[in-house]
């Protein structure tokens, strides 16, 4: 199995934090009117939560399951149980401050907070597609096309 190698995906963690950021700081103080380094510092801030939050959930989440079901096999249903808690528990960490720091109510971090995860939704897709093509897997053979 041809797989990305640590530096390469070092790399590609690296491009899509930066990149994300430089999109969206600038775009989130325009549409809230609010300071473009304040905006950083709250994006920088919780990029690096949910970067810790990540590990720290993902294993935990991965000991539960070998406690309780005896592997970490993850059913469609166990994923959609992982990536909803996963999200309540950064959201919980994540609004009360960020909602202080901006002077902000819950609800319009929240709403921030939307924005930004529909955001990344559709650059991460974007990213990944760009950077396959950028940086291929060497040895990966590219799929033929039916036709």
């Amino acid at each position: 199995m041809t797989m990305r190698t640590f530096p390469d995906r070092i790399r590609h963690a690296v491009l899509f934090e930066l990149i994300g950021l430089a999109i969206i700081t600038p775009a989130t103080a325009w549409l809230y009117d609010k300071p473009v380094l304040q905006m950083g510092v709250v994006g920088v801030g919780a990029a690096t939560l949910a970067t810790v939050w990540t590990f720290v959930f993902n294993l935990g989440f991965d000991h539960a399951l070998q406690r309780v079901l005896g592997h970490t096999r993850k059913t469609i249903g166990l994923r959609l149980m992982h990536v909803v808690l996963f999200e309540l528990g950064l959201l919980v960490m994540i609004l009360p401050p960020v909602a202080w720091y901006l002077d902000m109510t819950l609800f319009e971090t929240f709403m921030l907070d939307l924005s930004i995860v529909l955001f990344y939704m559709v650059y991460n897709f974007g990213f990944n597609i760009a950077y396959d093509r950028l940086f291929p897997i060497p040895g990966l053979v590219k799929p033929q096309l039916a036709g």
